[in-house]
């Protein structure tokens, strides 16, 4: 059985998700595509031959129609999750949600309900669950290697260069229109841990501040954008070298300089940090969430779990450290090394190995993810998506607790069992 699937938002997410299709065109098909945006929807629509009929430019046009398609990939911007979601849901449509599932707890809730409601299968793009590292790491908390897990730290190395993009320039950059930058770039992380333990989290503490990207911390003498900025050549944040450097590698033009320009040449890259939000100081924008964040979690079995993201950092793999009562795991995303405390041996493991690693599409989570949903949707088999949506509840429930305690100066917040 071929799935059909219907796209609503045509950014980058959802190009990814619907590139599987591309990739196996006998176990899915993308036969609609919506996107307020003329370029992208027609670029997405053209790469997957969507007739002009089924090329809309809101998902109410969509929702509209009859049911087109077997599911749904819902790639919209943060905070127009809910309603699509919702609706589309109501209709019949199995729905594969980007993260986070809405900028409120309430919110996610209400998705979770909804899909429960309508009976369709709610998969929340949670793509670290389905990498190969993550697969090994998984084994060996589960086959009793390191006895009884204790204790986990977990780095989220954003990247400078990636902050500036997504965080200080680019839509994530104030909480009021997507969400906080723990929820939306660490839900993946709160929810691996989640995974990894395989337990119910209780209770979540946390710090953090925006500590750098502030007007105070602006070099003297710095213009308003990166072109006429006389401080541009010694600058880590430069906007010209980033995204110069981003034109001259191929591997680079998807993301992240698609989504500064559809116009991939100098002139179109010199236009596009000339006028637009991706050229701007990074010390003179109107971004407000954090850039340095620590949080700590406690587990209903005891174990406890710390995940620190940091903008100031190279861009690289998430990095995990798991004590166990019988041994240790550290892993940098590529490779997992285990040492038992019986032997003292230390065992690595190259996660690497047949292609993927955790830079590449998640890791080959992205495509692992889609393979899953496909499957699931197809066989009736909803245990393929690793995590429903109650328990992806969990992961934005600690992002939401996280953000209560740090507002508090860290002290600790309960959750409260699900009802």
């Amino acid at each position: 059985m071929s799935v059909s699937l219907a796209v609503v938002g045509a950014g980058n997410r959802g190009s990814t998700y619907a590139g599987y299709a591309l990739r196996h065109p006998d176990r899915a098909r993308v036969v609609a595509v919506a996107d307020p945006r003329s370029a992208h929807r027609r670029a997405l629509a053209d790469a997957h031959q969507v007739p002009a009929e089924r090329r809309f430019t809101s998902w109410h046009d969509l929702a509209a129609r009859p049911r087109l398609a077997d599911a749904v990939v819902l790639a919209t911007p943060d905070r127009e999750h809910v309603e699509p979601a919702v609706r589309l849901a109501a209709l019949g449509y199995h729905v594969l949600l980007e993260k986070p599932i809405a900028p409120t707890e309430a919110e996610c809730v209400a998705v979770a309900e909804a899909a429960e409601r309508s009976g369709v299968l709610l998969a929340v793009c949670h793509v670290l669950r389905y990498t190969r590292y993550t697969d090994v790491v998984k084994r060996h908390v589960e086959t009793g290697a390191l006895g009884r897990v204790v204790g986990v730290e977990h780095l989220e190395p954003v990247g400078w260069w990636h902050f500036a993009h997504s965080y200080v320039r680019g839509n994530w950059r104030r909480a009021e229109q997507s969400s906080s930058s723990l929820l939306a770039k660490c839900c993946h992380d709160l929810d691996w841990l989640r995974y990894i333990v395989d337990d119910t989290p209780v209770r979540v503490s946390s710090v953090g501040a925006l500590q750098h990207f502030r007007p105070e911390q602006r070099p003297e003498g710095a213009a308003d954008r990166c072109l006429d900025c006389p401080v541009e050549p010694n600058c880590p944040y430069s906007a010209a070298r980033l995204y110069r450097d981003c034109l001259a590698s191929s591997d680079r033009h998807r993301w992240p300089l698609s989504v500064v320009t559809l116009d991939l040449t100098p002139a179109g890259v010199e236009a596009a940090l000339r006028d637009g939000p991706y050229g701007r100081c990074v010390y003179s924008g109107d971004n407000d969430v954090v850039d340095h964040q620590s949080v700590t979690i406690t587990f209903a079995g005891g174990a406890t779990a710390t995940l620190t993201m940091s903008a100031f950092t190279p861009d690289g793999h998430r990095r995990t450290r798991i004590m166990g009562t019988h041994g240790y795991l550290e892993g940098d995303g590529e490779q997992v090394s285990v040492t038992d405390f019986v032997t003292g041996r230390t065992v690595t493991t190259d996660t690497r190995a047949g292609g993927a690693d955790a830079a590449s599409g998640h890791g080959g989570g992205d495509m692992g993810l889609m393979a899953a949903f496909v499957d699931a949707v197809a066989s009736g088999d909803r245990s393929r998506v690793r995590s429903g949506p109650r328990e992806s509840l969990d992961s934005h429930r600690m992002a939401f607790a996280a953000e209560r305690s740090r507002a508090t100066g860290g002290a600790p917040v309960t959750l409260a069992p699900l009802g």
